[in-house]
Parts: C-alpha cells; structure tokens; sequence
C-alpha cells in the first residue's frame, strides 16, 4: 500500500507500507541516512582532530622571553663574528681552524703510512701524501711554460686546477686528467688544458671499475694533502679553495663544452673569487666564518629545550615523568616555536654581520667602497642559514592558511550534516509511527474504539491535515460517508 502524505498534491512523500506479525511498518531510507550521516560525522571528527593537531605543529607559541633570548644569542655570535673570525690572516679562530686542519692531514698522513718520525712536520706529512696520491694536473707555474701562458703560481693554481676544486665538476675533471693524462685549467675565461702533463704517471687499476675507484681515491687524498698548502708553501700556505666559489670555474668549464660564449659576468666574477682566494679565503677559512652560526645553532636550540625541560618540572612535580613525554615537550628540532626563534637569531646574527661587512669595506676603501673587502668580512654561511630559515618560514605559512581553509571547511561541513541529521530526526519522528498506525486493529476491538479515534486523530495532526478535515470520532466518520464523500488519501 502506498501512503501520500502533505499538504498539498504536487508535493508529496510516498513510502511503503507493509504489515507484518508485529503490525505496520514503513520500509523507509530515513533511518539508513541517518546512519551514513552519523558516519560522515564521525569521519569529519577525525579530519578535524588531526587537521587541529596539524594546525599546533605549524603554530610557533614563544613568548617574549624566547625572542630575546634567540636575539641575545643572535647578537652575541654576530659579535663573534666581527672580533673573533674577521678575515683571513687576521682571525683568531681563522688561526684554530688552519691549526686543526694541519693535525687532521698529519694524522691523515699516518693513516696511510707516514711514520713521522724522520721529521715531524706538516711539509714532511704533506709531500708524503702528494707521492702517496700523485695526480698529472698538479702544475705550479713555477719555472715552466704555464707561468708565461696563462699566469700560472703556487699562490693561485689550486683555484685555477679544476681538478682541485672540492666539487662533482672537480672530481669529473679529475679522472678526466687522470685518464688521458692531461690538466685542465681556468684562466681569464677560458678553458686550457694540457696533453701529456705527466709522464710518469701511471693510472692504477686492472680495469675500468678499478681505475674510476683509484682515480677518485687520488683525488681525495691529494684535495687532503693540499687542505694546508703545498709542501713547498711558507707560512700559511694556499688550501684548496672554498666550494662556495668553485662554481664560478664550473660556469666557465661547463659553457666552454657546450659551446656557449661567456659572459663578461662570468669573467669578472671569476676574477673576483681568483682574488678573494689569494687574499686566503679558502676552505679553511670557510669553516671558521662557520663556527659562529653553527654556536648560534646549538645556544638557541639548547635555550629552548632548557626553558621547556625547566617549566615542565616546575608545573609537574607531581606527575609521573618519562623520558618520552619529556622529549616530546622538549624537543628543538622539528617544532614550529624552536624554529620561529632561529629566524630570529639568524636574523640578528645577519644584520650585525652584513653591517660590520659593509663598515670595513667603506672603512678599507680610503673614500670608495672595496667589494673585496666587503665579501672577505660577509659570512656566506650565516646568510645561506638566514635564508633556509625564511624558506622554511613561509613553506610553514603556506601549510598554516591551507590548514586553516581546510579546518573552516570541515567545521561548516559539520554544522551542514548535523542540521541534515536534525531535519531527519524530525522526519523520523513524523512518519515512522508504528503504534499509531495500528488503530485500525483496535477498531476491530470495540472496547478500544475510542483510544483508536484518539490516535487517528493524533496522526492526522502529526500529518498536518486541517483542523476541519480531521475526523475525530465515529459520528464524524459516519456522516463522512453518509454524505457521498469519496477518500483523497489511501
């Protein structure tokens, strides 16, 4: 039986009414929606737990205490910087760091062999490890051609030999001489190389795995032997040249191959790494410009977990204590407010830096303003960790606006589904009415004729039929159907 209910005929709700042992029933999807709404709740809660939990990861919660604190660090490295790293030749900790690469090639040199015995001095470790990895391309200039063609010398062919540079493009320029026996070099722009460069070097290695393994063998140990000069050098003597400014060769290298005219740019800047490396900024020197961000490091992540480790103990005094919820508290790397206070440190480190640098260039230029100088005082490590701290700063705020829209929409879907819920909640309660339904079987029974009109008149009501058209006891339905009316409903 099909039962129409509503107000008027062109809109109108059609369910099946069928009987069963226990009476009337509808077969109806109201309650099925429900369950799959209930569902889509339950699954949207779960989005919002984690989207919240998302949404505090990226929420940096320091205090003011933690931003002066990242800012004092900052300034304190910064003021490490200006006094202790200086520029080459003049820096306290320039002198540790050229001290602790000696004793690392000296203890390289023992490694493989040197008994340092005979004489214990960094020449004797030095040469002893240049016959140990003998390279053909490790022309001097001194008393030959290559002074006279392309300015070749002890102070500048570790920069100009490519395959002394500590880069990939170095280590494939390396094998390439060790291979064909040839040097290449960069000079005024231009790409030189040399045929047979040494003839008595030999290649080791049966085949060409076993030669690719020797000749990058070769080229590590000797980039080691020359980290503190030649055995030849006097006082401080010329490393191998930091990778920060190496590129500047692979430029020049990689457009000669290619067949691609460089550029005056490319020359100049070139010239210009030429003449900050024999000025002594070399590897060695790139380390101790490294030292006082890597301290800036280390002091704010330390301050951070020390506050936290601190309050945590401070307002739990009486709560169990594991090391696993301590650490979680505690942690300073992967958190967004240990990071917020690294921008901070980096950023004060930076500014004082690149102020100290721009004063000793105006300062060393009599008037005019020295780009060398400049650069010789700018720490290009602190501003490269500057700048990964801004990048992930706004990685982090790209993530934060997405997780907000997305915590927005789940919340607005919510209110929707719970309000569809509500709608058939109420649906449920207007049409499936089992006990009332069942009036007609207690007409049946004359004793409960009365409690049936009662109920029928209930469900009219609940159908929204008018007052006027209800039929409220068995005199209304007799004068109904004594006056020809036909049923509109079913």
């Amino acid at each position: 039986m099909d039962v129409i209910s509503g107000k008027n005929k062109d809109a109108v709700l059609l369910f099946d009414l069928g009987i069963s042992e226990e009476g009337y029933e509808f077969d109806s999807a109201i309650q099925m929606a429900m369950k799959f709404s209930e569902f889509e709740i339950d699954d949207i809660n779960t989005k919002l737990a984690e989207n919240e939990n998302t949404l505090k990861k990226l929420t940096p919660e320091c205090d003011k205490t933690d931003y002066i604190l990242a800012a004092a660090s900052g300034a304190i490295c910064g003021l490490m910087d200006i006094f202790l790293v200086g520029k080459s030749g003049e820096s306290a900790i320039g002198d540790i760091t050229d001290k602790w690469f000696a004793n690392r090639t000296m203890d390289f040199a023992k490694i493989c062999g040197w008994d340092g015995n005979s004489n214990d001095s960094l020449s004797s470790a030095i040469q002893y490890l240049e016959k140990k990895f003998k390279i053909p391309y490790d022309q001097t200039g001194a008393g030959n051609v290559a002074s006279l063609v392309f300015d070749l010398n002890p102070r500048n062919h570790h920069f100009k030999s490519l395959g002394h540079n500590p880069s990939l493009l170095g280590l494939f320029f390396s094998i390439l001489d060790q291979f064909t026996n040839t040097s290449h070099f960069i000079s005024e722009g231009e790409l030189i190389y040399l045929q047979e460069a040494d003839d008595k070097f030999v290649l080791q290695g049966g085949n060409i795995s076993a030669k690719l393994f020797c000749g990058f063998v070769n080229w590590l140990g000797h980039l080691i032997s020359d980290m503190s000069g030649s055995s030849s050098s006097k006082g401080r003597g010329m490393g191998i040249p930091s990778p920060l400014w190496t590129w500047t060769n692979d430029i020049i290298a990689i457009k000669k191959k290619l067949h691609i005219t460089n550029l005056e740019f490319d020359k100049t800047i070139n010239k210009f790494a030429l003449e900050i490396y024999k000025q002594g900024y070399d590897l060695r020197f790139e380390v101790a410009k490294a030292i006082p961000v890597f301290v800036n490091e280390l002091v704010v992540r330390m301050v951070y977990s020390i506050r936290r480790l601190v309050r945590f103990y401070l307002n739990n005094q009486n709560r169990v204590r594991s090391f696993k919820l301590i650490w979680e508290l505690c942690e300073p790397f992967s958190n967004a407010s240990v990071k917020r206070m690294l921008i901070v440190a980096h950023g004060t480190f930076c500014l004082l830096d690149v102020g100290d640098a721009l004063a000793q260039g105006f300062i060393n230029g009599n008037g005019s303003f020295r780009i060398d100088q400049f650069v010789m005082r700018l720490n290009i490590v602190g501003l490269g960790r500057f700048t990964i701290s801004l990048y992930g700063q706004a990685n982090r705020g790209i993530k934060l606006y997405q997780a907000k829209k997305e915590n927005l929409s789940l919340r607005q879907e919510k209110i929707i589904i719970a309000d569809y819920i509500d709608g058939l909640k109420i649906l449920s309660q207007a049409y499936e009415d089992k006990e009332l339904l069942l009036f007609t079987k207690e007409l049946n029974e004359s004793d409960m004729y009365v409690e049936a009109f009662e109920k029928s008149v209930l469900l009219a009501e609940k159908r929204n039929v008018p007052k006027n058209q209800i039929l409220r006891n068995k005199a209304d339905i007799d004068s109904y159907f004594k006056e020809g009316n036909n049923c509109e409903n079913k």
